[in-house]
């Protein structure tokens, strides 16, 4: 995940500004920059790889200014190397980016038609060229961030300096966190607190839709429309802790909301944003000539899973066998050579799901792992890795893991797909544009739902048992929706295939349960809503998740409807998924309980 720093005032800065870069390593890159203004003159320093590398280019040409922004790259658009490495440079303007500019390719073609000259692959440059565009005709710095704003559409964290004014830094957010920090006659960004704490611990957090104008007295902030708005500082205790919590009052929360750029960064390392298709992916498992594939995990990664399976077999048409690790390893499933298998862990280091890995490796088949550690057990062992690119998770109750898991998996289903000839290259392109645009969709939904569910929670924590029920991958969402809510607010909840009520689980319906019925409006819709109408008609309190086509086409009455946007099939468990982790979540602080570690549970079980 790109890392983002800036700094203005009296001192030099660029040597500041490597050692706030190096406090961002964990969040993964593969390039780094750094640029100043001096003397008038903008300038910058570049390298691909680890910071080392930049540090070696500035020691043999130093960047003297007081004034700078600086940058490490994790590369969606285009290779990494100097040329893609931020910052951007264009007539006077210099950016550091961090998310990913949907629209960028329909402005790159509308500005090469004006005469625009890109130097790099990446989506970032039409941001610079965009606001070289608005200066020549005449708009002043501020005036012409808004209108570049206002062009823009996707997930990002923007941060800007412009040669003829070496007192400002202006920076954006709408999705990837930017935080403001304030020191005594100089002031600070970065993209996470930690990276400031060796400067400052009062910080202001920006929100989405915030433009902020950074001088060496302050900061003023205002929407993108241009209007003030305030935001109040705290302080942070960055410095004692490895990882923050930021302005949220828990991991879990800080690690839900992270999940538009996380993905995003997930994402490209298996998408060419640039063409709409699935980067060639390990070769080691050719999934063209696979007869069929076993996967196992644990908990939610065996949930993940799960929805994998619906992916390769309705993408791939390719057989897949699943159980949790737990059952998988004592089975002794008949195996054949020409299968391969996949192995989900958060951590690499599930004891059952290693041992699950050891079985099918001593069968024969190539093993391959999703995994957020790449230096795993279980990666170690494993002929192919794909790793999801999560970052750290603090929070026991899996969230973000969770949603990159399925990102990578449905990345490979599509390259499944592919290679089995089961869809097309249009088909491709058309389920790469809905990923794509899957960030800036989570972040709209977490902001939008968020208001409801809070208050939907309270009503929830009186009762003591809930069911979940969906069909298609929505069943393996209600199992999830489930485990959060047994996970950290301890009240007993279980996840059903919608089609299964009537086999039992009805018994337990009167007006004392709950049942959370998520259906969006795909093929199964019409089925699910006649599980509804069974709930309703033995008083059962509906709580209802859908989509607007969904919400308009239902007439059922409920305890509550939350409403999400209208996606493809093929990124609604992602976006379903963020409001049952939300449910869960306000219904456990609203009960008090422990919420980043849960009773009885770790993060990592690397035992029986």
């Amino acid at each position: 995940m790109c890392g983002i720093v800036g700094i203005v005032g009296t001192e030099p800065v660029a040597e500041r500004l490597v050692d706030a870069l190096r406090r961002l390593e964990y969040r993964g890159y593969d390039s780094a920059g750094v640029a100043t203004i001096h003397d008038g003159k903008m300038d910058r320093r570049r390298a691909e790889g680890k910071l080392f590398n930049l540090e070696k280019v500035l020691d043999g040409e130093p960047l003297p200014g007081t004034i700078g922004i600086a940058h490490t790259r994790w590369a969606t658009h285009g290779v990494p190397n100097v040329t893609n490495a931020h910052p951007h440079f264009v007539e006077g303007v210099a950016v550091v980016h961090n998310g990913i500019i949907e629209n960028f390719s329909e402005l790159k073609e509308e500005l090469i038609a004006e005469g625009a000259v890109f130097e790099s692959q990446t989506d970032t440059e039409v941001v610079a060229h965009l606001l070289a565009k608005y200066t020549r005709q005449g708009l002043d710095h501020k005036a012409a961030m808004l209108a570049m704003l206002n062009r823009v559409s996707g997930a990002y964290a923007l941060v800007v300096m412009f040669a003829d004014d070496a007192g400002t830094i202006m920076a954006a957010r709408s999705g990837p966190p930017l935080a403001v920090g304030h020191g005594k006659g100089e002031m600070f960004l970065g993209s996470d607190a930690i990276a400031l704490s060796p400067f400052t611990n009062e910080i202001t957090y920006l929100v989405d839709g915030d433009f902020a104008v950074l001088t060496a007295q302050g900061a003023r902030i205002m929407d993108f429309a241009g209007q003030p708005v305030t935001r109040t500082s705290q302080i942070s205790q960055a410095a004692t802790f490895l990882v923050d919590k930021g302005n949220h009052r828990h991991f879990m929360e800080k690690e839900i909301y992270e999940q538009p750029e996380i993905i995003s960064h997930a994402l490209s390392h298996y998408v060419d944003f640039a063409e709409n298709v699935v980067k060639q992916p390990d070769m080691a498992i050719d999934f063209g000539s696979v007869s069929g594939l076993a996967i196992s995990a644990c908990g939610t990664a065996y949930l993940s899973g799960l929805v994998g399976k619906y992916w390769f077999e309705r993408y791939a048409r390719l057989p897949v066998e699943i159980d949790v690790a737990s059952e998988f390893r004592y089975r002794e499933i008949p195996l054949s050579k020409n299968q391969a298998a996949l192995f989900i862990s958060q951590s690499g280091e599930t004891a059952d799901t290693l041992a699950s890995l050891r079985y099918c490796k001593d069968e024969g088949l190539k093993i391959g792992a999703i995994v957020n550690v790449r230096e795993s057990t279980i990666a170690r062992e494993s002929d192919a890795i794909f790793p999801i690119l999560a970052g750290p998770e603090i929070g026991v109750a899996s969230t973000k893991a969770f949603t990159c898991q399925l990102a990578v998996l449905a990345a490979l289903s599509i390259s499944a797909g592919r290679a089995r000839g089961t869809i097309s290259a249009d088909d491709e392109k058309a389920m790469i544009r809905h990923l794509i645009e899957m960030p800036r969709i989570m972040s709209q939904v977490l902001n939008e739902v968020q208001p409801q569910i809070e208050t939907l929670s309270r009503d929830l924590s009186r009762f003591k048992d809930v069911l979940y029920l969906g069909r298609g991958t929505s069943f393996p969402l209600a199992m999830e929706g489930a485990l959060k809510l047994k996970e950290i607010s301890y009240i007993h909840a279980e996840g059903y295939a919608a089609g299964e009520l009537k086999h039992g689980p009805i018994a337990l319906i009167d007006e004392n349960m709950p049942v959370i019925v998520i259906a969006p409006h795909d093929r199964f819709f019409e089925k699910t809503v006649s599980n509804m109408q069974e709930v309703a008609a033995r008083g059962g309190k509906i709580i209802f998740i859908t989509d607007e086509r969904g919400a308009a086409a239902s007439k059922l009455e409920t305890m509550a409807t939350i409403v999400l946007p209208n996606v493809d099939e093929i990124i609604a468990p992602m976006i379903f998924a963020l409001p049952i982790q939300l449910l869960a979540y306000h219904t456990a602080v609203f009960m008090g309980t422990d919420v980043d570690q849960p009773r009885n549970l770790a993060k990592s079980v690397t035992v029986e």
